[in-house]
């Protein structure tokens, strides 16, 4: 069966979201470091945060907040609220 154009289902870590409403506060993982802010949305295969600021998986900030953050979907590792 073809499509027609490249198809690509949405990825599982898309799903982890879908209890989360539009600015609840999130903790998104990556490899060695987390991001923590305020729920945007998925746009074109990144989560959106505001008020973002980064953590190292200890528990200390990296950086200062960010007021968005897009973070690609194939890095993430984990979310929690």
């Amino acid at each position: 069966m073809s499509f027609g154009v490249p198809f690509s289902p949405a990825t599982p870590v898309v799903a982890l979201f879908d209890a989360f409403p539009i600015g609840a506060t999130l903790q998104i993982g990556t490899d060695s470091s987390f991001w923590m802010g305020s729920f945007g949305g998925i746009q074109n295969g990144v989560a959106l945060l505001t008020n973002a600021q980064l953590f190292a998986n200890v528990g200390k900030p990296i950086d200062g907040i960010r007021p968005v953050v897009r973070i690609p979907i194939r890095m993430i590792t984990f979310v929690s609220q």
